[in-house]
């Protein structure tokens, strides 16, 4: 198939769509990596709410997408930054996300962000402010039998003074959890309020804060995704974790190598990518633990170019292009995002990625795609 598609200078050329297609897989009950999409929410197109109000959601097709995901053996990443967390999702729309997804699939493997986002980081005094906030969060989503990621605090990065602040709130808020939690250690990369987060610009400093709390709160930590975006550092603290404590790569630049591992061990994935590079993450994973690992970077490796398309800088608008691989792929009828959060990316942005899509293989319907693909390029004048 055949489409035409711009350049940067507004340059039509003809594009031949490649006709790959990755195969159906479903990970195993006892998969060779603990596996967790980021997924993304749906907005609702026809709301009379300004778009940076509170959220409308289309919950009807915000949850077939999680039982796309469920039922290729993949966990979700509920309420997280890819699903707009702070970013067009507030907190009361989180805990409706959190409730909907408990609900409809009450036995996945489902762990749910949880911060202080209802707490206005201008507005924090004092770091019990933070607890406070991380304890409502807490209780509310325990109430619905929800597993817990504690999602990195801006209250928490406005009002320290340095780790022994970070220390002694982990250290509470962990002390109500009920089930181990996952950490999350975002850069400010992904979120410029979270600059000099644990109490320190220097990462050597930081991740010894980290360790410390592990450490000293061990049975209460199931493992840490970290989202620094560089696969030195993860590897550096991976070989550092305790026994049992998973690290859970959120790097979306260098997950192939990550997820693979070498001699000293191996990380889990909890990525934002793996929302459209979700059936490419299931056959992969799923042939690594058939011994395949050839298989699995043949499948992960051409991806790589799509992921970092996805999250260049600013990485935090990588959600408009996760929502735009779900418009082309059929899971939802719309490009309309949260916030307006569609025009996030400039034209050329969607055409490399519609192009790195199809050569990986990841558009479902390449009839439909191509169709979609059109009608955003009439969007703009073409």
């Amino acid at each position: 198939m055949m489409i035409s598609l711009p350049d940067a200078n507004g340059r039509f050329s003809d594009y031949r769509m490649s006709g790959k297609s990755v195969p159906a897989a479903r990970l195993p009950e006892r998969s060779a990596r603990v596996v967790f999409s980021a997924a993304h929410v749906v907005a609702d197109p026809f709301t009379d709410k300004d778009p940076m109000g509170s959220a409308s959601v289309d919950w009807d097709a915000t949850m077939a997408f999680r039982r796309y995901l469920a039922d290729m053996g993949l966990g979700i990443a509920e309420a997280m930054d890819t699903a707009q967390r702070g970013m067009g999702l507030d907190w009361p729309g989180a805990l409706e996300l959190i409730r909907r997804t408990r609900q409809e699939l009450p036995e996945a493997l489902v762990f749910n962000g949880c911060g202080t986002d209802h707490l206005d980081p201008a507005a924090t005094r004092s770091l019990d402010d933070v607890r406070r906030a991380y304890f409502e969060q807490v209780e509310a989503i325990q109430t619905f039998g929800g597993r817990l990621i504690l999602m990195a605090s801006r209250a928490l990065a406005a009002v320290a003074s340095g780790p022994d602040d970070y220390v002694s709130v982990y250290r509470d808020v962990l002390g109500r959890c009920d089930r181990p939690v996952i950490l999350h250690w975002l850069g400010d990369m992904f979120d410029p309020a979270l600059a000099g987060y644990w109490g320190t610009d220097s990462f050597e400093q930081a991740m010894e804060t980290v360790l410390a709390i592990i450490v000293e709160n061990q049975g209460k930590v199931d493992g840490i995704k970290i989202s620094l975006l560089d696969k030195d550092k993860e590897i550096q603290m991976r070989r550092r974790l305790p026994a049992g404590v998973k690290m859970y790569t959120g790097d979306d630049f260098n997950y192939p190598e990550l997820i693979a591992g070498d001699e000293h061990g191996f990380s889990h994935a909890l990525l934002g990518i793996f929302d459209p590079l979700a059936l490419a993450a299931a056959h992969a994973v799923a042939r690594l633990g058939e011994g395949d690992v050839r298989a699995f970077r043949d499948t992960l490796d051409p991806t790589v170019p799509l992921a970092r398309l996805v999250f260049r800088a600013p990485t935090q608008h990588y959600k408009t292009g996760v929502v735009f691989l779900a418009w082309l792929n059929g899971f939802q009828d719309h490009f309309i995002m949260l916030g307006g959060a569609q025009a996030k990316r400039p034209l050329p942005y969607f055409v490399e990625a519609f192009k790195l899509a199809d050569g990986c293989g990841l558009l479902r319907d390449p009839d439909m795609a191509a169709s979609r693909m059109r009608r955003l390029l009439a969007l703009y004048g073409a």
